[in-house]
């Protein structure tokens, strides 16, 4: 299966293939794998997402799905690379990951059939679809700043084309330990059908990204901590926390809070009043 990254080489932006431990660009110009720096696999002019896919993350919050998928959208402001840094803002605690599968779009796509969907996708990366839950409260409708915050949609480590989605393993891991372990076969609505679904009335275009989705236990994550996303047949993508330098301005806006709502979330199962007191959805 072919795999391309982009990477920063003498200053520029390339699209090198992966060969064996070396990136190779189209000029002949080779770099070690461990020694790129790597940038985000493709540009999007969107990134959506779906809330709920995983039949595992279904159980854990004790609810039902509904019969057709809902989704958010994260600015493109928000993406990340293979090693970058996510910020954790100052005075912010509920920063959770969520490792999932990235959908990326190959031709312009618009009212296709699930049939026809895959015609329409150019490969897969892995995403992972961190949630800053402070904001919870107030951002819950839309998602704007719990998930597209800047730092918080790494993309990764490549694209790879001619990968079928169907009984692949994932797993996310934090500082070396398996904390997420799910498979593409307990998604609900498969990658066909997220694209045919939010091509119905969404224009998707070359390099756009569809997130599909995450697994049980997303838990919140600390500074210092190294995050990883391996996904069967995609690789492995890894990023570590940080503290943002600033925080968040006091003087304009909402700002974090510790409701039911936020524990509720950011602690998913570990919550200890779940199946006594459900959440707010």
């Amino acid at each position: 299966m072919p795999e391309y990254r982009r990477i920063l080489l003498d200053g520029a932006a390339v699209q090198v293939t992966v060969e064996g431990d070396e990136l190779v660009a189209g000029d002949g110009r080779r770099v070690k794998t461990g020694d790129a720096l790597h940038l985000p696999p493709v540009v999007p002019s969107k990134v959506i997402a779906v809330h709920l896919n995983h039949r595992s993350r279904v159980e854990e919050f004790r609810i039902d799905l509904p019969d057709t998928p809902t989704y958010f959208h994260k600015p493109t402001s928000a993406l990340n690379s293979h090693r970058g840094a996510v910020v954790r803002p100052e005075g912010c605690k509920w920063l959770n990951y969520e490792g999932e599968v990235a959908v990326v779009i190959g031709r312009t796509a618009r009212n296709i059939s699930p049939a026809e969907a895959g015609e329409y996708i150019e490969g897969y990366t892995i995403a992972n679809d961190y949630g800053l839950h402070d904001f919870r409260d107030t951002d819950a409708g839309s998602m704007l700043r719990v998930k597209g915050s800047d730092t918080l949609c790494p993309l990764g480590p490549g694209l790879v084309t001619d990968w079928d989605f169907r009984g692949k393993t994932l797993r996310t891991y934090v500082n070396g330990e398996v904390v997420q372990d799910g498979s593409t076969d307990e998604m609900k609505w498969d990658m066909h059908y997220l694209v045919a679904d939010i091509a119905r009335t969404i224009t998707l275009y070359p390099g756009d990204v569809l997130l599909s989705g995450t697994p049980a236990n997303s838990r919140p994550v600390q500074p210092g901590d190294v995050v990883e996303v391996e996904v069967e047949g995609l690789g492995r993508l890894t990023n570590h926390i940080v503290t943002g330098p600033t925080p968040v301005r006091p003087d304009v806006g909402a700002q974090p809070t510790e409701s039911e709502e936020v524990l509720s979330t950011a602690l998913g199962g570990d919550w200890e009043f779940r199946g006594i007191r459900p959440p707010r959805r």
